[in-house]
């Protein structure tokens, strides 16, 4: 059994990183699907629909295949902080995340979520390459 923590901000980035799980899982591992928001002034209701939109197309995606439960944080901390204090809750074996790239010469540029994640996590941390959606 494995534990997964997938960090999703949109339902692009959600489907993107469900591609990646969906041949890797089976029916006795857990997905734990995090969106983190500010909280306050700096989150508007539409923040919120958006990042349960972002969890539900996990949930559609991936409950089918195995146990998928949803969580979004809107509590003040930084997304890093949320997904890396879940991963530990969890005892997560693998912490999911997506990077787009953002320059003509195809360069990686972590975002600075994916950067603290990366740098921060005591776990192992899969990086997809997202594909920009238009």
């Amino acid at each position: 059994m494995a534990t997964y923590v997938l960090a999703t901000n949109h339902v692009d980035t959600s489907a993107q990183l469900c591609d990646y799980l969906l041949d890797r899982v089976s029916r006795s591992d857990e997905i734990h699907a995090v969106n983190s928001l500010p909280g306050g002034d700096d989150t508007s209701s539409q923040d919120v629909r958006d990042g349960e939109e972002a969890l539900n197309v996990i949930s559609a995606r991936l409950a089918g295949v195995t146990t998928v439960e949803t969580h979004q944080f809107v509590r003040g901390n930084d997304p890093h902080t949320d997904v890396l204090e879940h991963a530990d809750d969890v005892d997560a074996d693998e912490i999911v995340i997506g990077i787009r790239k953002r320059n003509p010469t195809a360069k990686v540029v972590f975002g600075s979520t994916a950067q603290r994640i990366l740098l921060h996590s005591n776990r192992p941390v899969a990086v997809v390459p997202l594909v920009e959606v238009e």
